[in-house]
């Protein structure tokens, strides 16, 4: 073969192998239309299996009309990327909905009826781009009955919980028959007048949540009977139910009806001032308990004792200029400590709690407490009334000696429960008469059931906003961003026991900060070193007043107003102490930052460092291989 063509022949393999990469460009751009690897732990970019189950129930079509503004979002590329996940995951819904879901993508440009549609669905115009122009990014859906449902605007800060936002208004217009849920609380979850502060109050978080997906019917204190057509009873923080209230909640559940129940032996969500608030009162917060109720089902509740723990204590901010302290009472239960096989709390990792307490069975019980939320191996009790006047949470962790225990922090009761009344209902106004006539009373009285559907939560902080969820302004709009899952584990425990699971699994796949406890396990030891030495230079500081008060008695009259080289000594000596001990502190802390420094080193070399390697590895592997066969 001639040089000639030889080259002819390499030009001509070129050109083959040009026109192969085309084509198989081509083919990957028609067959594989869509297809992604999914390589996050959660799969967060794979829709899920409750999600499938859930598009797959729908009876009646639903039509979903998705809003973006093309044209003025030309030079906004991170939200066109969004939109494009967004478009794809809606079709990836309609495709697996076999033809119940009918998807519109509509651009409305300016002044058109496609805009002026979407401003009667109520979307969210939000004004960005260069000239400022109203971009629209939001969906609307509609089903046979004339519901409407819609995301006002796809935040890209929630990408996360995308699939769960899509599902739940899937859910929403596909069951039209919402379950009815009875929030009986002695605390204001819901927007109103709140006297002490002379101001309007917003609606909890977890209450606009639960609306969002139940009907929630807020129920009188001191009420006499529960309605058949309820569902779910929501009952928080009862401190004083009478007994009328109480045999309710027992008749209730006796007659199958399902409780999610909040008891706090220190609930600082509802603090009162003690005494005279003008005398300069301090506040307290309240205690509940369903001592009657509780011990009829065979459950105790530690309603004097807080739950305190060294591994799971949460961090506040003591002040400007002073570093966080760890307070034992404020804890955020971790993965490790969640029940990862119960549907309520599969999924979550990070729960936030105050003041908690904890459920134990009595030794005669008849129910089964399956434990949900524990705390850590390294807690222990302290009494509720220590936390009332504790200028300093972080004196507790001086000598915390832990019982080596876990404590049930929240807990399903399952199986047969006894009334509290087994005389029948209680006496009204003292006559017979008026017992006859009181709710539940006679034939209709019930003393016992096979199967309870309960789930206990020894804390009510638990629901206040201020422990999992932070509002922001977002592009002119409210935004609630989420930093625990305690919304999750709420509205997931509403779901259950009311029946439906079908996004209970979504909704847990939503991430967020995960912890650090190798950092965590070194910041605990450096901070038990810190305390160690501020009680030396504190027994140091009181040694040495001692000191100087013993030397100011022994003073002569005569030298009262000289200082005597005693003072001199032991004032210098106090100064260098001071020193030193600041220089050991300093020394603490710099230890702590370079243990985190080289372990976030050696993460960083893992996680960047090690894949690259193995890839090279592998493919230096596979080159020898090839050589090896072809020589």
């Amino acid at each position: 073969m001639t040089t000639l063509q030889q080259r002819k022949l390499g030009l001509s393999s070129l050109a083959l192998l040009g026109l192969i990469f085309v084509a198989a460009v081509m083919a990957t751009n028609t067959l594989l239309v869509g297809l992604r690897i999914d390589l996050t732990e959660n799969k967060l970019y794979t829709v899920s299996p409750g999600t499938i189950a859930l598009l797959e129930s729908i009876e009646e079509p639903i039509n979903l009309y998705y809003f973006f503004s093309d044209g003025e979002t030309a030079d906004i590329p991170f939200l066109r990327g969004y939109a494009t996940r967004v478009q794809e995951t809606l079709e990836e819904f309609a495709s697996a909905a076999g033809g119940q879901l009918n998807l519109q993508v509509i651009d409305p440009v300016p002044f058109s009826e496609d805009e002026d549609r979407a401003v009667q669905f109520g979307l969210e115009p939000v004004s960005l781009g260069a000239l400022g122009d109203a971009i629209y990014f939001g969906l609307a859906g509609t089903n046979s009955v004339g519901g409407e449902d819609v995301i006002g605007f796809f935040q890209p800060n929630k990408e996360n919980f995308l699939e769960y936002d899509l599902a739940k208004l899937i859910y929403n217009l596909s069951n039209t028959n919402k379950t009815v849920i009875g929030l009986l609380s002695d605390v204001n979850m819901t927007a109103g007048f709140d006297p002490q502060t002379q101001q309007m109050t917003e609606p909890w978080m977890i209450t606009t949540q639960a609306r969002q997906l139940f009907e929630v019917r807020v129920l009188t204190p001191g009420l006499t009977t529960i309605e058949e057509d309820i569902d779910l009873l929501w009952l928080v923080h009862p401190k004083a139910m009478d007994e009328q209230t109480t045999y309710a909640v027992d008749q209730f559940v006796l007659r199958g009806g399902r409780a999610l129940i909040f008891v706090d032996p220190l609930a600082e969500i509802d603090s009162a001032p003690a005494g005279n608030p003008a005398m300069g009162g301090f506040p307290v917060p309240s205690s509940s308990n369903l001592d009657q109720l509780f011990q009829a089902w065979g459950v105790v509740f530690s309603a004097g004792e807080v739950v305190t723990d060294n591994v799971y204590a949460l961090s506040i901010n003591a002040g400007p200029g002073q570093r966080p302290i760890r307070h034992p009472g404020l804890i955020g239960i971790q993965s490790t400590s969640v029940d990862a096989e119960d549907v309520v709390t599969s999924g979550l990792s990070s729960i936030n709690l105050g003041m908690v307490g904890h459920f134990t069975a009595q030794e005669d019980a008849e129910i089964e407490l399956v434990p949900l939320l524990t705390s850590s191996t390294e807690s222990a009790t302290v009494a509720a009334q220590t936390f009332q006047f504790l200028p300093d949470p972080s004196s507790l962790l001086d000598n915390f000696s832990p019982t080596g225990e876990t404590y049930i922090l929240a807990a399903r009761v399952q199986g047969p429960l006894r009334t509290a009344f087994p005389d029948g209902a209680p006496e009204v106004g003292g006559s017979d008469e008026a017992a006859e006539a009181a709710p539940g009373s006679g034939p209709q009285h019930l003393n016992s059931i096979d199967s309870a559907n309960l789930i206990l939560v020894g804390d009510v902080d638990i629901l206040s906003d201020r422990l999992w969820v932070q509002m922001q302004n977002f592009l002119g709009q409210r935004l609630a961003t989420t930093f625990a899952n305690n919304g999750d584990f709420v509205i997931n425990a509403l779901d259950n026991l009311s029946g439906s699971a079908a996004l209970i699994g979504i909704r847990s796949r939503a991430t967020f900060s995960r912890p650090f406890t190798t950092v965590d396990g070194l910041r605990r030891a450096a901070d038990a070193r810190f305390r160690q030495t501020e009680q030396r230079l504190q027994a140091e500081l009181d040694e040495t007043e001692q000191k100087l008060g013993e030397l100011q008695t022994a003073r002569d009259d005569e030298t009262s107003l000289l200082m005597s080289s005693e003072q001199r000594v032991e004032i210098q000596r106090f100064l260098d102490e001071q020193v030193r001990i600041r220089r050991e502190l300093r020394a603490v802390q710099l230890d702590l930052n370079r243990s985190i420094d080289q372990l976030g080193t050696t993460l960083k070399v893992i996680n960047i460092g090690l894949v690259p390697v193995l890839l090279t590895f592998l493919a230096l592997a596979m080159v020898a291989l090839r050589r090896r066969r072809t020589g």
